[in-house]
């Protein structure tokens, strides 16, 4: 958000180590250092975002580099290496958001920034003619409650960047859309010997302690700081979505693990926290007047891997480009008023952000669809699994990672398929929308 005058509050003390169950307190939502439920790991299509930010990123700092990908489904284990492209760097990164999200904020202030903590937005304000032209937010003490004191603050345009909950949004209300895929997960970290692994490791099935098979899909992510992150997610096109305990589900996936791997209880760090995933622009439209939404806001999860963090960060970047054109096209002379000229040029990133995803986001739906059946899911495993020249295609389509500049066959074949489905609408989704019949409450309580 722009025109904000007030200087940040002092940096709090860093934690020595991640957050458990003191973190309670909903002040870790809003001043830095604060815990966000995640995989915490970036893609090479994430880790271009932070290249482009200059944002340091060594591993003694710790950021953990990793190869490639590893599978693990129908009796077969799998080392996929990034692919060498292009477009993209051929690493990805294990950072908790612990850390990655206060390095981002503090970098963003290095820049000039202005960043207000405990400060949480309540509901967006609006002209006489319904442009966006504010927020107001609550004042927080320093253990995250309410001080009675709220405040007003006025921007050019307000970059709604408050998550799958989104209070601005729901201010105006833009509700999150039923014809569009949703998944859950659930994560924690463990002490565990396999804290410096090169591979963020995926688990196309869930065996519970005696081999049978669970709902979703899990990761094991080494940290490097002696922990890893272990979780799964499972979409809303299973039948099982919104009727198990999902924390239940990651004990019984880790009690069936090797006990060497120390993903016992006795090694866990913290509590299991869960999050929604909301996917393929679960919440339009993406432009309203004075407003753009980005990230977990408007829906910027892919359904077909549940990555956010590359999503978030490019949708920030093109938020950028585009009120930077606004404010040069407001400036030029011309017919129509600097105002309408500034929201004319703002109104181009929703189509932006459509061009650059929407397509891919409309296979990811379809591809949700279809492993939410189970049938179809084993089907394609025991396919798929003893091919690796397939599983490395359907790696680079699930991560999005295609060049655009030197394009190789596989790049053409993916570009084939994105240009045979519509594009995933981003605008207004009108007074009614498509039901979803998988669509349940989900509740992340223990």
């Amino acid at each position: 958000m722009s025109s904000l005058s007030e200087p940040a509050p002092p940096v709090p003390p860093r934690p020595t180590t991640l957050p458990g169950p003191e973190w309670k307190s909903p002040s870790w939502k809003t001043s830095f250092p604060r815990e966000k439920v995640c995989g915490d790991g970036l893609t090479p299509r994430a880790v271009r975002e932070v290249q482009l930010l200059d944002l340091p990123h060594d591993e003694a700092d710790g950021w953990r580099r990793n190869k490639g990908l590893r599978l693990i489904a129908a009796g077969r284990t799998l080392e996929l290496p990034w692919p060498v492209l292009s477009d993209f760097p051929g690493y990805g990164l294990i950072r908790t958001r612990l850390g990655f999200d206060e390095a981002l904020a503090r970098h963003a202030q290095a820049a000039g920034a202005r960043i207000l903590e405990r400060h949480a937005v309540t509901s967006a304000v609006r002209d006489d003619t319904g442009r966006v032209t504010g927020v107001v937010a609550n004042v927080l003490d320093d253990a995250g409650k309410r001080t009675g004191e709220t405040r007003e603050f006025s921007a050019d345009v307000v970059l709604a960047a408050d998550g799958n909950s989104s209070r601005t949004a729901l201010s105006l209300g833009i509700e999150k859309r039923d014809d569009r895929p949703l998944g859950v997960a659930v994560r924690t970290y463990f002490e565990s010997p396999r804290t410096n692994d090169d591979w963020m490791e995926g688990w196309l099935e869930l065996p519970d302690a005696s081999g049978n098979p669970l709902p979703g899909y899990g990761w094991v992510f080494g940290v490097g700081d002696g922990t890893s992150n272990v979780g799964l997610g499972i979409l809303n096109s299973s039948k099982e979505f919104g009727k198990l305990d999902y924390r239940k589900v990651l004990r019984e996936w880790t009690a069936g693990m090797p006990a060497e791997w120390g993903f016992s209880p006795e090694n866990q760090v913290g509590e299991i926290r869960g999050a929604a995933l909301p996917m393929g622009f679960n919440r339009t439209p993406h432009y309203s007047p004075g407003l753009l939404l980005l990230g977990d806001a408007g829906g910027m999860v892919s359904p077909f891997n549940g990555e956010g963090i590359s999503y978030a960060m490019e949708s920030a970047r093109y938020a950028a480009d585009f009120i930077v054109a606004a404010q040069s096209e407001a400036r030029t002379p011309g017919l129509l008023s600097a105002a309408a000229a500034f929201d004319r040029r703002l109104a181009g990133y929703s189509d932006h952000i459509r061009g650059e995803w929407g397509s891919h986001f409309t296979l990811g739906r379809i591809f949700a669809g279809l492993i939410g059946k189970p049938t179809i899911m084993k089907l394609a495993l025991r396919t798929g699994m003893p091919i690796p020249v397939l599983m490395r295609f359907v790696v680079r389509m699930l991560a999005n990672l295609t060049d655009h500049s030197s394009r190789g066959l596989e790049d053409r074949v993916i570009a084939v398929l994105e240009a045979l489905v519509p594009a995933a609408s981003n605008q207004d989704a009108g007074p009614s929308q498509p039901s979803n019949p998988l669509r349940r409450k989900v509740s992340l309580k223990p």
